[in-house]
């Protein structure tokens, strides 16, 4: 696979290879990143610490075989660190922005909702699940866990998703 090649040859510093690999991956890691942030200009500019991080480090990936999921823990770590960021800034104004309008499902923010307030290791899995349609055994990779603990994880997220939205934490619109 080409991919693995360019991961290998990118570990050794060849920027053309990191390059290749990162526009192959670009589309995934924008929709990860969107998905947790909900906001482009915060989404590109995760995308572009991510980048910086990982072309920093990626000389001591040991296998090139796991670069892929490496990158997408890199993301995940820089969508959380600006989330947090987030919360610590007084938040002035909840209008959007100037000049943007946005349609908006209410069910999906409801959902989006309870995701906010679920424990990370439930929002990571449903959201690399269901968010960007990845398999288990893709999800393991990422979050370097066994396939089992994302099994668990993403049944036991479902089951605070229900519950929430069972006790009125979503869908009051009707």
């Amino acid at each position: 696979m080409q991919e693995r090649q360019w991961a290998a040859d990118a570990c050794k510093g060849d920027e053309i290879a990191f390059h290749e690999l990162i526009n192959s991956q670009k589309r995934k890691l924008y929709g990860i990143a969107y998905s947790y942030l909900r906001n482009e200009a915060d989404a590109l500019e995760v995308l572009q610490e991510t980048v910086c991080r990982a072309w920093m480090k990626c000389g001591k990936l040991k296998d090139p075989d796991t670069f892929i999921p490496w990158l997408y823990r890199i993301l995940m770590n820089c969508c959380v660190d600006e989330l947090r960021r987030r919360r610590r800034v007084d938040v002035i104004s909840q209008e959007p922005q100037q000049g943007t309008i946005e349609m908006v499902d209410v069910n999906k923010l409801d959902i989006e909702r309870v995701l906010n307030r679920m424990k990370p290791k439930y929002r990571h899995a449903l959201m690399l699940k269901y968010y960007q349609d990845m398999t288990v055994p893709e999800i393991a990779r990422i979050l370097e866990k066994p396939e089992g603990t994302i099994k668990t994880w993403i049944h036991q997220g479902l089951k605070q998703l229900r519950g929430q939205i069972e006790q009125g934490g979503g869908w009051d619109h009707e």
